[in-house]
């Protein structure tokens, strides 16, 4: 059962946010900080990638470890309530994150997915960025 009622469970979920994250102000910041400029959030592509460097065609994307079920600690976890709606809808999420992977490969994009988890090393992150964009 959760824990909370369902105005508090719905005032703290509409406190998660899908643009402008922390992690994903962080890469925003490396990446400014090594030189490279982008454009944000660009509609036009399959998915509306977080970082769009159009001359290079070459996109990033920071996913939540946990909304994106990535095989980590956090991306395992799953809320102790509702579990088959969470497991639906965190399945699809991942789902859709192929497809659009797929698709802006076919339209000749390189695409880089940057995990919440990976923007605590931020060296090595730095590394993965510069290799990819060179």
């Amino acid at each position: 059962m959760d824990t909370l009622s369902p105005a508090q469970r719905s005032k703290q979920m509409s406190r998660v946010r899908s643009k402008d994250s922390k992690p994903e102000l962080l890469v925003r910041r490396l990446t400014h900080s090594l030189g490279y400029r982008y454009r944000l959030h660009q509609k036009s592509l399959p998915g509306c990638p977080d970082l769009v460097f159009p001359a290079r065609k070459k996109a990033i994307f920071v996913h939540g470890c946990f909304w994106h079920r990535h095989d980590c600690a956090l991306g395992k976890r799953l809320p102790k309530s509702k579990k088959e709606f969470w497991l639906t809808k965190l399945e699809a999420n991942r789902l859709r994150d192929i497809k659009v992977r797929g698709q802006l490969t076919e339209l000749g994009w390189a695409v880089l997915i940057v995990w919440e988890c990976e923007t605590k090393d931020r060296i090595a992150l730095q590394k993965r960025i510069v290799s990819f964009l060179e």
